[in-house]
């Protein structure tokens, strides 16, 4: 059975969402969010960088950080596409190594699979086909790995 999860309010998995409300702290920073810190990492490095990091780390909800990370109108960092799933990477450890109940569910899921159930987003999840990478779900998979093993050598 592959374990399913999109909004935030989706129980009980809903919190591996990177909308759940676990403010997270990346480089001496806390962001309010995972999705917070990932649009801000868009512009890390650019003119002008600093104060949209700034405004996306204010943005009151992951979802108007998001629609601030996705503006078109501003340049993205030259090495986004190959820089993208090693921010995220950043983020989901600090989110499951700040909450050790979240580690704990993760952790309760054993070899099941993982999908991020997006019907729109083909690289981080499912998408509206269900053949899409899954790169989410795949990441928190290999977490659970990670995890599982650091849990074996205490």
């Amino acid at each position: 059975m592959t374990i399913l999860f999109y909004r935030k309010s989706d129980l009980p998995y809903g919190v591996f969402s990177n909308f759940s409300p676990h403010p997270i702290e990346v480089d001496g920073q806390t962001w309010p969010t995972v999705e917070h810190y990932y649009q801000a990492q868009k512009f890390a490095g650019m003119p002008d960088g600093e104060r949209h990091m700034a405004e996306i780390r204010q943005a009151s909800t992951a979802y108007d950080a998001r629609k601030r990370g996705i503006d078109t109108t501003r340049p993205l960092r030259p090495d986004w596409d190959g820089a993208r799933l090693d921010v995220m990477w950043k983020a989901v450890q600090a989110k499951f190594d700040a909450y050790a109940d979240l580690a704990e569910l993760l952790l309760s899921t054993g070899e099941e699979g993982i999908a991020e159930n997006s019907p729109y987003d083909s690289f981080w999840g499912v998408g509206p086909n269900g053949d899409g990478e899954n790169q989410f779900g795949r990441m928190l998979m290999r977490l659970r790995s990670a995890l599982d093993q650091a849990k074996d050598q205490e």
